[in-house]
This record gives structure tokens, sequence and C-alpha cells, in this order.
């Protein structure tokens, strides 16, 4: 089982979209995903029409069980998205509490990786919405992936978010011991601005050999396939972003060195 983190210390740069985007050609592609929403905001459980402020059972569960040292089990905290292959460990709005919790509790960093270890037969492909800000939830985000993506937004006060985010990486890699691979992922780019072109280029030369190759392009097919609460993949399939992604999630299982056989293709 393959766990990927989406995370930026910025909102509004395609984090949700970025999880979504990925998570919906996984499972178009036969990879069974489970999406994990660790963000207070409950972006990508809104997504799938969950109600953050309704859910009795959710990701919180998880932490909260630790705290009453109690046991749960993770496969009663996911739901159904409607797509095939992919379900949802949703989030609540509860988890905001957690960074004044957690401050005098032991072993809250590792309780989504040890959560994840009782899944690990269930899926291939795991993949975590992160809050954008620092905290126990985006520090155990990074505990339990293999790889970080970085999704930033091609414009100058993004670059910041990036600045902070690999900051952030860095003192986490210093508690791992392991060295976290990384993907920075350029977004909502258009070429028509000059702002996403000269951001796009800065961003590449600060950080080479970190930064995708390619870009996702602004796709307003994006809000459309959110409004209707499904994945881009399956809404706009033959769309440019949906392109875009299809190019990046390859790029991801290339450098996995994993083998995949996309939906279509011959056997």
């Amino acid at each position: 089982m393959k766990v990927w983190t989406v995370a930026n210390q910025k909102g509004g740069v395609g984090k949700t979209t970025t999880t979504v985007s990925l998570g919906g050609l996984l499972s178009q592609w036969g990879l069974r995903t489970l999406l994990v929403d660790i963000d207070p905001h409950g972006s990508l459980t809104s997504y799938f029409r969950y109600d953050p402020d309704a859910l009795d059972e959710s990701v919180y569960s998880l932490f909260k069980a630790v705290a009453q040292q109690k046991q749960v089990d993770p496969l009663s905290l996911i739901y159904p998205t409607g797509t095939e292959g992919l379900d949802l460990m949703p989030a609540e709005m509860a988890l905001a509490t957690l960074d004044r919790q957690a401050g005098k509790m032991d072993g809250m960093g590792l309780v989504i990786k040890q959560a994840l270890a009782r899944l690990q037969n269930q899926y291939d492909h795991v993949i975590l919405d992160c809050p954008p800000i620092l905290g126990v939830l985006m520090i155990n985000a990074l505990a339990a992936c293999e790889q970080l993506i970085i999704p930033v937004q091609t414009e100058f006060l993004a670059l910041k978010g990036l600045e902070r985010m690999l900051h952030t990486l860095e003192m986490v890699t210093k508690s791992r011991h392991i060295p976290l691979p990384y993907l920075v992922v350029p977004t909502m780019f258009d070429r028509r601005t000059r702002a996403s072109i000269d951001s796009l280029r800065v961003m590449r030369e600060s950080y080479p050999g970190r930064v995708w190759h390619s870009l996702i392009p602004v796709d307003t097919l994006f809000r459309e396939a959110s409004k209707a609460g499904i994945p881009p993949a399956l809404f706009a399939p033959q769309s440019r972003g949906v392109t875009a992604y299809e190019k990046l999630l390859q790029n991801l299982l290339d450098e996995a060195e994993e083998p995949v056989i996309q939906a279509g293709m011959a056997t």
C-alpha cells in the first residue's frame, strides 16, 4: 500500500483538487484507493457531499480513541464516495481542537500511520489531504507517507507557502531520519497572465530538480466536477486539467516503479 500526502502551508493552491483528481484516476486505473481528509475545514469531505459538522464518526475518532486509551477499527470510519474503488475517511470540525489537546498527550504524531497500517491489505493507495498549517495533523500526514506532493499555485504569494513547507519538511526529515521524497506541482497556471509565467520560472529556478516538469492549468471543469461531487476524471475525462493530472500520476507511479494498466488499455 502506497501512502501519499498532499500538503502546502498555504490555502487555495489546489490541494483538494489534486487529492480528488489523483484518487479518481487511481480508482479508474484499477487501484483501490482511500482518500483521508485531515483538514478541519473538511473540503474533501464536503466534495463528496458529507457534512463535516454532522458526522458521528470520522478521522477525528482515531485521535479521540488514543486520548481515551481505547481502540477503534479504522474500517468503521470509511465512507463510500459513489465512485467504485474510491473510499473516503472524512474529517469533522473537531479536528481543529487537536493542537490544543495534543500538547498534553504522548503518541499523537503517529496516529494516522498506525491506523493506516491496519488497512494495509484493503487498499493499493492512500492519499492524505492536509490543512495549510503546521500542527499535529500535518505532522501525522508527513510521518505516515512515502511521497509528498506539494501543489503550488503559480503566483508569487504562493511561493512563500512553498518556502515554509520545505522548511517544515526539513525539520520532519531530521526526526524521521529518512528523507521524504517530494514533488512540487505547479497548479492553476494561466498562460495568459505574466504573473503565472514569471512565478513558474522563479519556482523552477529556485528549486531545480524538485519541480514537476509539467503543470496543472486553470480549468473551470474542476469547479463543475466539484459541484457535481464527482472526481474530475469521471466528470470530464477529456478535459485539459484531467489530462495534466494523468501525466502527473504516471510520473508519480514511474518514480515509484509501480506498473499500472490504465482503463481501456490492452493487457
